[in-house]
Formats: C-alpha cells, structure tokens, sequence
C-alpha cells in the first residue's frame, strides 16, 4: 500500500465558515500576541469574540499558541502559560483551576495513519479540574486527564491519566498517588 497524497491534499477537512474564521484568526492573532503581559482580559475577550468558553480569571498568557480559539473551554481560574501550543484540531477542554506550564504542547489533531488517503482526525482532549501539565509535556490527541492530576515535565501522554495521580516519563506512566488536598 502506498499512501494517497493526492486523496490527502485534495481533502476539505473543515467547512467553509472554518476556513474563513482561520483567516480571520490569523488576522487577528497580533492583537493577542504582542498585547502586554498583565492584560489576561484582553486576550480572554479576544478569545471568546472567536467562539472560545473561556471562565472567570483565566490567564492565558500572549506567546500561548491557541491553533483554533472555537475548539477551545477554559474553566475558570485556570492558567495557560507562555510558549504552550494548543494544537485544538479537535475540542480541549481545560477545567477549572487548572495550569498547563511552560512549553506544554496540547496536540488534539493527528492523521490516521492506516489509511493511504492519511485523513486528518480532530480528537478532543479534556483536562479535568484541579490539573498541572508541567513544562514542555506532550499530550497526544483523544486523552483525558483526570481531575487532581500532574504530568510531570517531558511526559508525553498516550492514554487516559487516572485522578489525583502523578504520571511521568515516555510514554507517561503513574509514578505515584498524590494526596487530595482538604
């Protein structure tokens, strides 16, 4: 078998409206980009005018990357800091007073690769409550991480992390329980 790149090109993977609110997006980005540090109700206010839930006192910090803001919910409280890629292909939902660190690349779009067309796939990620993504993890498109949980640094999230539990390494494994705080 070999793959159809043709097929794979020639594909529309979104509809119309979508190809035009990207532009859009795209136009708009600077505005949230190189907008000053402190003005989180700047960039929560450009996020939700591009269809994103986006909770009370969410911090989403400029240099973030948020691929598609429409395929995006924050709860509120929560945290996104600089140099984090929201590659939201697919639907990622953030809970509340959750943090996603430093460099942290949250990937919610893959191709499948069993297939010669290589068709995009949009799988949603959902990251529970109470969450830290430490810097520069990967979580892989379609899991859920549990409400309490941390993924360590460097991780790269394959599969469903349980609650209130601490996965580390490659592919993240659960290194230890972690105390539910009162």
């Amino acid at each position: 078998m070999s793959l159809d790149i043709e097929g794979n090109r020639g594909a529309r993977p979104y509809r119309s409206r979508e190809y035009v609110a990207r532009v859009l997006w795209a136009l708009a980005y600077p505005l949230f980009r190189w907008s000053p540090r402190v003005l989180f109700g700047w960039r929560a206010f450009l996020l939700r005018r591009f269809g994103a839930r986006v909770g009370r006192q969410v911090h989403v910090y400029p240099r973030a990357a948020i691929e598609l803001p429409w395929m995006l919910d924050i709860g509120e409280f929560s945290s996104v800091a600089d140099g984090v890629r929201i590659y939201n292909l697919g639907l990622v939902r953030i809970g509340a007073r959750s943090t996603i660190s430093f460099g942290a690349h949250v990937c919610a779009g893959t191709h499948d690769y069993e297939s010669a067309a290589f068709p995009l796939q949009r799988l949603p990620i959902d990251i529970g409550h109470d969450v830290w993504i430490c810097a520069d993890a990967f979580l892989a498109p379609g899991v859920t991480i549990g409400d309490g949980a941390v993924v360590a640094a460097r991780a790269v999230v394959v599969d469903v992390v349980p609650a209130w539990t601490v996965v580390a390494g490659h592919p993240a494994r659960v290194v230890k329980q972690r105390a539910i705080l009162p």
